[in-house]
């Protein structure tokens, strides 16, 4: 079991020596401990832990195996107001390992105790500062390998999905508290909840979680990176941008129609931003098993797609051409329906005399020419391509089944408040509803949960 009344603490900078080391510490009476270890001489006023306004202090400590007093800037937070919801106090001294190591002993001696891994999130989630998907954002804040991986992280901890489940499960808790007042008073000719609008913001929510639940799907097939997909008629020239974007000869090269039958992948990164590249076989009619599982795969790639780049060679016939746009129009618009967003056009084996009409990029992938504004376009793309639906891998990982129950109880629900059914069916579903949201937020949970989630954590975090 938890405890929250232990004053913990632990080194929160990262370990190995710097020149700044902190050791945090948190929970109730942690003014006493700290207080304790003060070098009273020092002040005429020994400084006030237990002051209600937040501030940094310098002083000096007496830190038990050290010959002189140590030197400290104390920040203090007195109160609830802190990361970790209780009055938390960070040591910031000289970063010497055994300097931080004889300071956490004599804190330990002093009534403390070592804070086990992740524990100041887990009492930061338990006093309501964050949520779980929050919660699980600050571990791969912590455990961020690319300047991507950093900003979804940060992007999840800020709270963008958190804030608009918060927002519905607050609206679904009062149609659901409407509707049943309205069982209460069934015999009355009194209407607690307009069932239209019920209705109109049940649709919402059954959108929204079906787009949280398309995003969740792919991405745990996928590295979580992001995937733009080259896609066109055989011969375009897809495989020669795919070697062009991913810096090697990756992708077989033939001035035959065909060559690629498989799909390949390279990870590219652009300014921080990093990407799975996805060359697939041309789009046509399979003539054989061989092409036609080839379309398959390359069909399955396009729908897991954040990003299609459709190509369209420059020295294409007018008949290839007609072709082009019409395989285009066929195969991408489930694409645009189930991403929001269309493909974007990569003209190939483009040398000169193109105008760019601001919906399509002319590149020559054996030249270079064009490939610094593809980047840069690319880039543009993929930033828009991402939004409030993003979830870490971890979060999908854990409340994926409770985001499956979530929409089909609200999608149940929706069905019988907008066919006129009982009141006493749709509230059955809104609260079957309600709580798989809770899980998923973290309102709904167990010991065993937050043991597997926390114990993940380095110990300060």
């Amino acid at each position: 079991m938890w405890t929250l009344d232990d004053v913990i603490a632990a080194v929160a900078s990262p370990p190995g020596a710097g020149r700044r080391g902190i050791v945090r510490v948190a929970g109730p009476g942690v003014q006493r401990v700290v207080a304790g270890m003060i070098l009273t001489s020092t002040h005429a006023v020994p400084p006030n832990l237990s002051s209600a306004q937040a501030r940094r202090t310098e002083t000096s400590l007496i830190v038990d195996g050290l010959s002189t007093p140590l030197p400290v800037a104390l920040f203090i937070w007195p109160d609830h107001r802190s990361y970790a919801g209780q009055p938390t106090i960070e040591i910031h001294t000289i970063g010497s390992p055994p300097i931080l190591n004889a300071l956490l002993e004599t804190l330990v001696a002093r009534g403390a105790r070592i804070a086990r891994p992740g524990e100041f999130t887990l009492r930061a989630f338990l006093a309501g500062k964050i949520d779980l998907v929050q919660a699980e954002a600050v571990l791969c804040v912590i455990d961020a390998g690319s300047t991507e991986q950093l900003q979804q992280a940060l992007d999840q901890l800020a709270g963008g999905v958190s804030a608009r489940m918060r927002a519905l499960r607050e609206q679904l808790l009062i149609d659901l508290a409407d509707l049943e007042a309205g069982l209460d008073f069934v015999e009355e000719d009194i209407e607690f909840v307009d069932r239209a609008a019920m209705t109109a913001r049940l649709e919402d929510a059954v959108e929204w979680l079906t787009r949280l639940q398309r995003y969740a799907h792919d991405r745990g097939q996928t590295t979580g990176r992001q995937s733009v997909v080259l896609a066109g008629l055989p011969n375009a020239g897809k495989s020669t941008l795919f070697n062009a974007l991913a810096g090697r000869e990756a992708a077989m090269v033939s001035p035959v129609a065909g060559t690629t039958r498989d799909w390949l992948t390279a990870t590219v990164e652009l300014d921080g931003l990093a990407f799975d590249l996805v060359d697939t076989a041309g789009v046509e009619h399979g003539s054989d098993v061989i092409s036609e599982v080839a379309q398959q795969m390359r069909s399955e790639r396009v729908q897991h797609a954040d990003l299609v780049l459709w190509c369209t060679a420059a020295d294409a016939t007018p008949e290839e051409l007609l072709l082009d746009q019409d395989l285009r129009s066929q195969n991408l618009a489930s694409h645009e329906d189930r991403r929001g967003t269309g493909p974007q056009r990569v003209v190939t084996k483009a040398d000169q005399g193109f105008i760019d009409d601001g919906h399509s990029c002319y590149v020559s992938a054996a030249t270079g020419a064009g490939l610094p504004d593809l980047k840069a376009r690319l880039r543009e793309w993929l930033a828009e391509s991402g939004g409030e639906g993003e979830l870490l891998s971890s979060t999908i990982a854990r409340c994926g089944e409770s985001l499956s129950r979530s929409l089909e109880a609200l999608s149940r629900a929706r069905e019988f408040s907008s066919h006129a059914g009982g009141e006493e069916l749709v509230a059955f579903e809104l609260r079957r509803g309600l709580e798989s949201l809770g899980e998923i937020a973290g309102v709904v949970y167990t010991d065993d949960l937050l043991d597997r989630i926390f114990s993940r954590f380095c110990i300060g975090k």
